[in-house]
């Protein structure tokens, strides 16, 4: 229980069969210490679609394993990830992306603050990214766009943070600088849809640890990308061969620029929807 109010907020339960309808429709997640087969018995009965089915991880009960069972891509592997983080367990992580090392639609998806419109191509291009990088393209409209089944329709739902710093910046740094942007637009953290930056930054350890914070996967943009945006004003990232970072950021991922880059510290920031 301890391990797990790190990331979750765990509610203990006594095993019941007869109940165990109710709890997957009350749980977003169930942890069930038993066999596997066990819980694969219980389950049967009750899934109906991987997209709406609750994860569900079966962990022995001497703690050494945790494995997936249902909703590897929708929160089993990341909660079995997290039991062997602070329990030590081994994660048996079947999914075959995961399991190779490589991205996949949903966790691009998630990363892209996007839901999966057309859910049916997850197959085709979850199968694609176990042998290449998937292209992901931004199209602005008004357009109209004609796409077979093996192409991923994204749909991108909250606002659009963009953010630059100088190296070395904190996470206390970062997470000010984004409050106080947040703030002038009327915006709140839970509202952020996507938190962006430089491929460059991709290590800088404050900027990663904000982004976790604030519940999301810093999209690192390549230079290609920044480059190809017109941003508002002149940016010291001109230093670093780019046309900036927060502002294009914003412009390469969003509808419009709600907040121009703006400078708090040693962090600069610019928010689009």
């Amino acid at each position: 229980m301890q391990a797990l109010a790190k990331s979750y907020h765990p509610t203990l339960l006594f095993w019941d069969k007869e109940k165990l309808s109710d709890i997957l429709a009350r749980y977003d997640h169930v942890v069930a210490v038993m066999a596997v087969g066990i819980v694969v018995r219980s389950l049967c009965g009750l899934l109906q679609d991987k997209w709406t089915d609750k994860p569900v991880v079966a962990v022995d009960s001497c703690l050494r394993c945790a494995v997936p069972i249902v909703g590897g891509h929708h929160g089993a592997n990341e909660l079995a990830e997290c039991l062997a983080k602070y329990l030590g367990l081994f994660p048996a992580i079947t999914t075959a992306t995961d399991s190779s090392g490589r991205p996949c639609l949903e966790n691009a998806a998630a990363s892209l603050g996007s839901k999966i419109v057309n859910r049916n191509s997850s197959k085709a291009v979850n199968l694609a990214f176990l042998k290449e990088d998937v292209p992901v393209l931004r199209l602005k409209g008004p357009k109209i766009v004609l796409v077979d089944e093996e192409v991923a329709v994204l749909k991108r739902a909250g606002i659009v943070v963009g953010v630059g710093a100088r190296k070395g910046v904190s996470c206390a740094e970062v997470l000010e600088a984004v409050d106080s942007a947040l703030a002038a637009t009327g915006k709140r953290r839970e509202e952020i849809g996507i938190f962006a930056t430089t491929d460059l930054k991709r290590e800088e350890a404050g900027m990663i640890e904000a982004a976790k914070i604030l519940g999301k996967e810093m999209l690192c943009l390549s230079e290609d990308v920044l480059n190809a945006q017109i941003p508002s004003t002149p940016s010291r990232a001109s230093d670093l061969g780019l046309t900036g970072v927060a502002e294009p950021a914003v412009l390469a991922l969003a509808e419009k620029l709600i907040l121009p880059k703006k400078a708090y510290g040693r962090v600069t920031v610019a928010i689009g929807e």
